[in-house]
């Protein structure tokens, strides 16, 4: 990885991020925006999204993929990797615990394109070199149901409905404890972590995030919530419930109990993406697709119902 950082200069003020980056380091449109949504473009700090205004004189910090050593997709069978639906446009999966969606410096383990890519299935060339076809991502820690983009027309199609907002993404979760109230939104700013880069936090000035929850079973020590995303933040659940109080069971780096995790059996957060609805890239029709529990969520809920 190598960073660059230098005050924006004044033939870029008022730009939008992925324009006057992209003239300023030679890098394509697209490439600066999968920066971006990666939270790898800062703005006197802050994350900035691809369409934010750049100001001159603000210190910009961009981190880049170290050229020496190149980001490759490895196609490999990865175990547990679930075909859900399969079409001229789209691939939907169900994705496992420890598999990233595409490959980034520092990662070893297995990823969703290199797994497509064993299967011999066909992806979008849209979007950085290992990151064809993905117009979405789950951390590596959760699991469930994610859609790659196979044609360059669906590519464009479902990029701009996920910036629209206008896909289903419903998850179910189970945080520590009882929200108050049941139902509710959380509407709170997330940035980078003040302190520790590898996280994130609510934060005055941060970026807008909207969570809308429902508390669909309680247990004694913990509830099961399913989860509405109006916005898409990096570790937007994870954050929004740990601001709550409520961080999620065996989520270890927002603040989550480890003896209730080593109870649960939890090596990871109780975090599942259950539901994915979209209009179809081919002919508009809206589709939905749903995702199983993997089988240490179902154990851990067992032991929660056992106990209440």
């Amino acid at each position: 990885m190598s960073a660059r950082m230098l005050p924006v200069p004044d033939g870029l003020d008022g730009m939008r991020v992925d324009a006057g980056l992209a003239k300023l380091l030679g890098l394509s449109r697209t490439v600066v925006a999968d920066l971006a949504e990666s939270g790898d473009v800062l703005l006197d700090g802050r994350a900035a999204g691809k369409s934010d205004r750049l100001s001159a004189g603000v210190l910009l910090e961009v981190t880049l993929p170290d050229p020496d050593n190149p980001v490759e997709v490895v196609a490999e069978p990865v175990e547990g990797l679930r075909i859900v639906h399969d079409d001229e446009d789209i691939v939907v999966v169900s994705k496992p615990v420890g598999v990233a969606v595409h490959p980034s410096p520092g990662w070893t383990g297995p990823t969703v394109v290199g797994g497509l890519a064993a299967a011999g299935l066909r992806v979008s060339t849209s979007g950085a070199a290992e990151r064809q076809g993905v117009v979405h991502r789950l951390d590596a820690g959760t699991t469930g149901v994610m859609v790659v983009a196979k044609s360059e027309h669906a590519y464009t199609v479902l990029k701009r409905a996920f910036k629209e907002r206008t896909v289903e993404k419903g998850y179910h979760a189970v945080v520590q404890g009882h929200p108050d109230p049941t139902r509710g939104t959380i509407d709170a700013p997330i940035d980078r972590h003040p302190r520790h880069d590898y996280k994130f936090a609510v934060v005055a000035g941060g970026r807008p995030s909207v969570t809308h929850y429902e508390v669909i079973e309680a247990f004694r020590a913990a509830s099961l919530v399913d989860v509405k995303l109006e916005t898409g933040r990096t570790h937007q659940i994870r954050v929004h419930f740990s601001a709550l109080r409520h961080p999620c069971a065996g989520d270890l780096t927002y603040g989550a109990d480890p003896v209730l995790a080593r109870k649960l059996g939890l090596t990871r957060q109780w975090l599942h993406a259950r539901t994915l609805g979209f209009a179809h890239p081919s002919d508009g029709r809206w589709v939905e697709f749903e995702a199983p529990y993997p089988e240490d969520l179902s154990h851990a809920l067992d032991v929660l119902r056992a106990e209440s």
